[in-house]
């Protein structure tokens, strides 16, 4: 069984705007400087014609962790994760994994960027799995609470990026 993740934010900007605080390389490393975590890091970055691929490593210490987490997870956690966007219609649409160093099982999810003009939603829409017997469901539930976080605390960071320009 899977542990699913939704989260939708909007912001007061128009696509172009909102898409270079989401995805672009000056934005990604200035999030990361902020909210990474411990050695956080922009792996792999390469933009197309119709969209950008890129990795991030994200850390998270364990004294910051949840007691269930600490119970069964052993030190820090780091997360490396890949999004993949594409042009396309009203915006832009893509899909993102990530792992969890040390934890068997994986996170995908579905992303949108899309605007009308005055304002712009983004959505992302998955899933965790984890694949330890007895304990990776109430694993699964920690960690998308914990993604969830993350992608709040990404959306404040995109909203005040977008309010400083």
């Amino acid at each position: 069984m899977a542990s699913r993740i939704e989260h939708r934010t909007t912001f007061s900007a128009d696509l172009a705007s909102a898409w270079d605080a989401v995805a672009s390389e000056a934005a990604l490393r200035a999030r990361l400087e902020q909210i990474g975590g411990d050695d956080a890091e922009v792996l792999e970055y390469v933009p197309a014609d119709d969209g950008v691929r890129y990795k991030l490593r994200q850390g998270i210490s364990s004294d910051k962790l949840p007691s269930a987490v600490r119970t069964l997870h052993r030190g820090d956690l780091v997360v490396e994760r890949e999004q993949i966007w594409r042009a396309g219609g009203a915006g832009y649409t893509g899909g993102a994994t990530a792992s969890v160093h040390g934890v068997p099982g994986e996170i995908t999810a579905k992303t949108s960027l899309t605007g009308d003009g005055e304002q712009t939603t983004l959505v992302n829409s998955g899933e965790v799995k984890v694949r330890i017997p007895f304990v990776g469901g109430k694993l699964e539930n920690v960690i998308a609470e914990q993604v969830v976080k993350l992608l709040e605390r990404e959306a404040e960071f995109v909203a005040k990026w977008l309010a400083e320009r």
